[in-house]
């Protein structure tokens, strides 16, 4: 199944795929044709697997349990530090950091579940979305959920290859842990800032898998 977030990409670059298919039979010479059928299969093919949206199996314990956060996108586990968060959340917390390659899935799902009462677009670089520095500089939308147990704050950031965001969430939205709530596109990053003293499930460069990878539990 193919995400409706990317429905306008999605058509865009099948047709350009389709076109560089059939403008390879213009040509004469063999060797071009070939390249040309090469290029627009491979986009085609990219095109299904960067905006494949594939059913996930939220765990029970997520369903019944407003403490249990999960990933809220696929990736790798790139840093968990103490960091002060001065947006939403407004005191020190830990924060995880997903790095996502353009091959991972980048539908985005809700890491926990409660009422939406912070939105944010940022304008910014593009920095690589592996690089430290892409949490505060990079162009990312913010999102602040809060349930009885504390607020939680993530971030979608783009990074050299993603240059759009999609948040479908609006302020005083009740959300589930495992609810998709938006996409990046093309390569990027997502930050989950949570209370201090929330106990931690993953580690760095443990692969994560959004909306069935419990990776905190809210005290």
């Amino acid at each position: 199944m193919l995400t409706k977030y990317g429905l306008d990409n999605i058509l865009v670059m099948l047709s350009i795929g389709i076109g560089l298919i059939v403008f390879s039979f213009f040509f004469q010479v063999n060797i071009l044709k070939y390249v040309f059928i090469i290029l627009g299969l491979l986009l085609i093919l990219f095109t299904f697997i960067f905006f494949r949206d594939p059913d996930r199996t939220i765990p029970e314990e997520a369903q019944n349990n407003p403490r249990i956060i999960l990933s809220p996108a696929d990736g790798k586990v790139t840093e968990i530090i103490e960091i002060y968060e001065n947006d939403y959340v407004k005191e020190n917390t830990k924060r995880i950091s997903i790095f996502l390659s353009p091959l991972d899935v980048h539908v985005n799902r809700s890491p926990v579940s409660g009422s939406v009462e912070y939105l944010d677009y940022i304008p910014g670089k593009f920095l690589a979305a592996y690089d430290h520095k892409a949490s505060d500089q990079n162009e990312q939308s913010k999102i602040g959920v809060k349930n009885d147990y504390g607020k939680v704050l993530f971030k979608q950031i783009v990074g050299v290859l993603a240059r759009r965001i999609v948040t479908d969430l609006i302020i005083g939205q009740e959300i589930k842990a495992g609810d998709k709530i938006g996409m990046m596109k093309f390569g990027s990053r997502m930050d989950i800032f949570l209370p201090i003293n929330t106990e931690i499930k993953v580690k760095v460069r443990d692969r994560v898998v959004a909306g069935e990878t419990i990776i905190a539990k809210l005290k």
